[in-house]
């Protein structure tokens, strides 16, 4: 019962903090690619806090991956292709690249 009771809480605070991100965004930049401040990760650090074991890894590893697509989704509607697509998603979502999900 706690997993999907994670699931539900993990998508409501993203729900919640995509809003607040898509009215703060600053001016575009003149190379057309702003990257949404490093955070994704602390949130889903904070949404998995609670949980431990196989479930906190499952919950991590399910917002990680939402909170790749969302990156991917914003390079896309910015159309940044190749390499600087690959270092905005890593910048987007918060990770160093050293870590492995």
């Amino acid at each position: 019962m706690k997993l999907p009771f994670a699931a539900v809480a993990a998508s409501l605070v993203c729900l919640i903090i995509a809003p607040m991100f898509a009215q703060t965004t600053p001016p575009a930049a003149p190379t057309g690619t702003v990257p949404v401040p490093a955070t994704k990760r602390v949130t889903c650090l904070a949404t998995t806090q609670n949980l431990k074991g196989q479930d906190k890894r499952d919950q991590m590893q399910l917002c990680m991956a939402q909170a790749r697509l969302d990156c991917l989704k914003q390079a896309v509607d910015q159309k940044v292709v190749g390499e600087p697509r690959k270092s905005f998603i890593k910048t987007c979502v918060g990770a160093d690249g050293t870590e492995q999900q």
